[in-house]
């Protein structure tokens, strides 16, 4: 039997495939043994795209009939616009499988699709988890936050997340936490880029070479994050419920009081920087609500 099928062969999807294979060592201290091949099932509508998963990772690309029969994590990584139809050909596969000896968890990382809305198509008390991961999942240093439905179990909620740990890391939370999330690290990554953009503009605007300004911000928010996240590390004793204050320390740290960058964070907020982010944020967590798809 294979223990994973992946269900749509997108760039998430492919990530996801990826992330599982090469899971171990190279993946961090807290990811899992890597899977084998063997496995791994991939079912891709797209006969190209199935053919290129199945050659570049050594997997079966097989029909979703197949991916549902032969799987004890059916992870469901298809445009929000194709869960229907595929999430109907998964139940009615099931029912015709009839009980079996390994439950199965379907495991769906498509926006906005509800654990309620899958529970209530699948045979009843199916485990479900809701997984919101982000865009650098596709270099393998993205964040997934995971959230269990009514059935899922906790146990079936760590073992799925063992999954993503190939991807990058993993939080669990309750699924009332997940446009949240979608607002935070699912949109995120644009935001940060977003600066990029504006502080090479500005860097050219200053003088600077476009190529020269690009290395300078991409570099300086690598090393930040990097420097961001030993702090983070070092600060991991600290007693529980105390607030993670890594960024501000960091940034006091590198403000010396009248230098240059006292004067440049003056500005940033005057313009009203913080303002702005948590516009976006709330913004970005409406919109995820408004797309939401329910069980209704």
């Amino acid at each position: 039997m294979a223990r994973i099928a992946i269900i749509g062969g997108g760039n998430m999807g492919e990530a996801l495939l990826s992330g599982i294979l090469r899971a171990g060592p190279d993946a961090g201290p807290t990811a899992q043994a890597a899977a084998s091949p063997k496995d791994v099932v991939v079912s891709e509508k797209a006969a190209d795209r199935a053919e290129h998963l199945s050659r570049t990772y050594s997997v079966r690309a097989v029909s979703i009939a197949e991916a549902v029969e032969h799987s004890a994590f059916l992870i469901l990584a298809v445009k929000p616009g194709d869960v229907e139809s595929v999430v109907s050909e998964i139940a009615l596969v099931a029912s015709r499988s009839g009980p079996s000896t390994v439950e199965q968890v379907l495991v769906s990382v498509a926006a906005g699709v509800t654990t309620a809305f899958y529970e209530a198509r699948l045979p009843a008390g199916s485990p479900v988890v809701r997984v919101m991961p982000n865009a650098p999942a596709l270099v393998g240093a993205g964040i997934s936050a995971l959230a269990g439905g009514r059935f899922a179990t906790a146990d079936q909620v760590a073992a799925a997340a063992e999954l993503f740990t190939g991807v990058g890391h993993v939080l669990v939370v309750p699924e009332s936490q997940i446009d949240a999330v979608t607002a935070v690290s699912g949109s995120g990554p644009a935001y940060f880029l977003l600066f990029v953009e504006a502080l090479v503009d500005a860097g050219v605007a200053a003088g600077l070479s476009r190529a020269v300004a690009t290395e300078l911000a991409v570099q300086t928010m690598a090393g930040s994050a990097a420097m961001l996240l030993d702090r983070r590390e070092s600060n991991a004793a600290a007693p529980a419920g105390r607030p993670d204050t890594s960024a501000a320390e960091l940034r006091a740290m590198v403000t010396s009081p009248g230098g240059t960058t006292a004067a440049g964070l003056r500005e940033l907020e005057r313009g009203g920087l913080r303002a702005a982010v948590a516009a976006a944020v709330d913004a970005a967590k409406t919109r995820s609500e408004q797309l939401g798809i329910t069980s209704e």
